[in-house]
């Protein structure tokens, strides 16, 4: 039990910063199924609720120390985000934060819209949820299946 939960504490903090290490390295680590979609779900969700809450403390405290001065205010990079955000809304950024975005990169999306911290972190919830269980799920499944090629095509796990 001690060593599953020492095991799983780094992998909890690389999921705060991406959600899918959470099911590779559980994998990777031969931890129990269950242990790595706790893992994976906490882990995004402690960031959403740290960045929800924080994330404009944060950004004025901190990040503007960060900014250039003659930064542009329309890139392409921010065009995209607008785009997403009004075609989906909180919906299409929950969907795609583990895929695509970051936990922290997600909930920022979500703060800086304006949307209300009790329907952000409901969102986030739920995805998180289904991410955690589902890749969690489909990695242990097909992990025996695909590693035999991964160790052929990429010399991993030798």
């Amino acid at each position: 039990m001690t060593e599953e939960i020492l095991k799983a504490v780094p992998i909890f903090f690389l999921t705060m910063l991406k959600v899918i290490f959470g099911p590779t390295l559980g994998y990777a680590a031969r931890l129990h199924i269950i242990t790595t979609i706790l893992v994976t779900f906490s882990g995004m969700m402690t960031s959403v609720l740290l960045f929800t809450f924080f994330g404009t403390w944060l950004r004025e405290k901190i990040l503007h120390r960060f900014e250039k001065k003659n930064q542009k205010k329309f890139t392409p990079k921010k065009r995209k985000i607008v785009t997403l955000w009004k075609k989906y809304g909180l919906t299409g950024v929950a969907v795609l934060t583990p895929l695509l975005l970051t936990p922290i990169g997600g909930t920022i999306v979500a703060v800086s819209f304006g949307s209300p911290k009790r329907k952000i972190i409901l969102y986030m919830l739920i995805s998180a949820a289904i991410f955690a269980v589902g890749m969690t799920y489909a990695i242990y499944e097909f992990g025996d299946f695909v590693m035999p090629w991964l160790k052929e095509w990429f010399g991993v796990g030798e």
